[in-house]
Order: C-alpha cells, then sequence, then structure tokens
C-alpha cells in the first residue's frame, strides 16, 4: 500500500493539487552536519549539547502527530527508529540523507562551507535499502566549469547506483555559501537554468520525485515550479531558524507561488513546541492563514501548554529575512 507521500505526489503530477495535499517533511538529518551540536544545547548550559537520543525523540513525537508526510535523517538514525518500529504503524515515509557533500561539515571550528562543496558520500546504498527507498541527494551549482562537471559527474554516478539498487531520491539544490557571479543574469534565473538543463536528458525512470531549493524570491519561485510541474514538483528548504513569522511567511510565499513542498529543519527542532510549529505550518496552507494571524495562533498554543516563548509576540510578528520581505504583497 503506497503511503501518503506518494499519494499526494500523484494529485499534484495530476494536476488535482489542493492545499491539503501540500507535502511537509521534518530535515532531522544534522547530524550529518553538525557533529556533537546536532541536539542543541542543554538546558541552562552554553556549552554542553544534549546527546542524539533528544533529537531523536523529537522525531518520535513529530511521527506521533501524523502532521509530516516524509521525515529525513541519516541512516543511523533511521535504523534506530526502524529498530523500535516507529516506522511499522505511520503514514509517514522515512527518508535518507544520501550524499553529505562538504559545504555541510558545519562542526565547531570548521571552515569547509567556506570554500565550494566538494562531492562526497558516507550512507552505502545497499544499507539504505532495508530502512528505506527514499533519500536526498544534494548539489550546489558555482558556475564553475571544472567544479560543476565534477558534481554532475558524481550525480550521474549516484543515479546508475541508486537505480540499481531501486532507491528513489529527491534532489537538494543549495545556494552557494561563497560569492558567485552570473553575468548578465541574477542567482535565480541562473540557478533555475542550471536544475533544468541537469535534468533535460534524465529518464523518468531515474529523475527525482521532487526538487528541494532555496527560496530566491516570487519570480524566481514561480518559474521553476510552473516550468513542468508534472515532472519538476517545487519544494524549499527552510534555511536558518529565524523568528515564527519567517517561518510561516516562507512556506506562505513558496506555495502561493507554486511550491508544493516544504523541508525545514532548524525552524521545526529549535521551535518552542515542534508539533505545534509544524500545526502552524499546516494551518497557514490549509487554513489560508497570513504569517501574521498564523504568528498569533501559534502563540496561544504556546500559552495554553503554558510553555513560555522564546521571544515576546511582538519580536515573532518581526520578518527578519530580507528575501522575505521583498515578497510581501
Amino acid at each position: 500500500m503506497s503511503k501518503r507521500l506518494d499519494q499526494k505526489l500523484a494529485s499534484i503530477r495530476n494536476g488535482q493539487y489542493t492545499p491539503k495535499d501540500f507535502i511537509i517533511a521534518d530535515a532531522k538529518d544534522a547530524d550529518m552536519a553538525n557533529g556533537c551540536k546536532t541536539a542543541g544545547l542543554q538546558k541552562g548550559s552554553s556549552s554542553r549539547y544534549n546527546p542524539i537520543k533528544v533529537y531523536r525523540d523529537d522525531m518520535l513525537k513529530i511521527m506521533e502527530s501524523d502532521l509530516v508526510d516524509i521525515m529525513l535523517t541519516s541512516l543511523s538514525s533511521a535504523e534506530a527508529l526502524t529498530h523500535q518500529g516507529a516506522y511499522s504503524k505511520t503514514e509517514i515515509t522515512p527518508a535518507i540523507r544520501l550524499n553529505d557533500t562538504t559545504d555541510i561539515w558545519v562542526g565547531r571550528g570548521a571552515a569547509y562551507d567556506s570554500q565550494p562543496a566538494l562531492p562526497f558520500r558516507t550512507a552505502r546504498l545497499d544499507h539504505v535499502k532495508p530502512v528505506s527507498d527514499l533519500g536526498l541527494y544534494a548539489i550546489t551549482f558555482y558556475n564553475d566549469l571544472h567544479q560543476d562537471h565534477r558534481t554532475l559527474e558524481e550525480y550521474a554516478r549516484f543515479r546508475d547506483e541508486a537505480s540499481a539498487k531501486g532507491i528513489r531520491h529527491f534532489l537538494e539544490v543549495f545556494n552557494p555559501k561563497t560569492q558567485v557571479v552570473t553575468p548578465g543574469a541574477d542567482f535565480g534565473s541562473y540557478n533555475n537554468d542550471a536544475v533544468v538543463r541537469c535534468l533535460a536528458a534524465v529518464s523518468k525512470h531515474d529523475r527525482p520525485l521532487f526538487l528541494k531549493a532555496a527560496y530566491n524570491g516570487p519570480a524566481a519561485t514561480e518559474e521553476m515550479a510552473s516550468y513542468d510541474p508534472e515532472n519538476l514538483i517545487f519544494g524549499i528548504l527552510g534555511g536558518g531558524a529565524g523568528t515564527t513569522r519567517d517561518c510561516l511567511e516562507l512556506i506562505r510565499q513558496a506555495e502561493k507561488y507554486g511550491a508544493r513542498v516544504a523541508l525545514f529543519g532548524r525552524k521545526i527542532y529549535y521551535a518552542e513546541d515542534s508539533v505545534k510549529m509544524v500545526k502552524a505550518m499546516r494551518r497557514t496552507i490549509e487554513e489560508g492563514l497570513d504569517s501574521v494571524e498564523a504568528t498569533k495562533a501559534y502563540h496561544a498554543d504556546l500559552e495554553k501548554l503554558g510553555i513560555r516563548p522564546l521571544r515576546e509576540l511582538s519580536a515573532d510578528l518581526e520578518l527578519t529575512e530580507e528575501v522575505l520581505k521583498a515578497g510581501l504583497e
């Protein structure tokens, strides 16, 4: 029996999308980037970090809420959840981060993300398959011939191996953390063309189920989302934690301009209550609330639970991301 994700993807591809078909993924794969600081600081400490169990307990909490469609984790976390039987009684699809390029090596003291990403994979697909048939593969375009050629050759090798192993994937396209020059075009236009070009000759048997990319504003999002919606379903990544309104305005704008998937990590995990944050995301999309109304409703939920918010409501209603301010009507 197909999981809820596959049913939603079918509705989107068939042109029958409704807001209830919007796909939300909880991206809890930060251990492949952060090392020991993954689960956040222990309460009251400025230097001691929680063990990974705290992070995995929040995965279980989110799964029990049934508000997400995908739980994206490292292979080690997925194996732990599978051992506990967590996926046997849920409609949520497990997904595994399948590569860990050097731009996400961001542990304490690391400076790797100041340089262009080198392709790298830790997870073995033959060990992934017993846990899940779905994973995330990430790439970054730099407008550098040798760098991008190497990235695409590695992606091609990955697709061949994934196809042979029966592993499906979705494609994450990061914005570079280093300066990229795109003569005659803004970066969003360059990135859209690079994504479309790299997938144009890929067979439907090997294509990603959907894309996950940074929100580069209304025009870039609408262009990509409307280009080939049956074959290139567009989704957004969350970026930094930000304010509650940042989170809810991002998902509101992205869905308005054609995104059908949101994969948020820090915006969920570092919220006062991860389940209530996902509920607020659902409310924003399915009930059509604007980000101000949805933020106020989230604070009301926290008050009912007796949880003190990290910020006063007035501060949490601030937009701190410039791309979101530019996208306001």
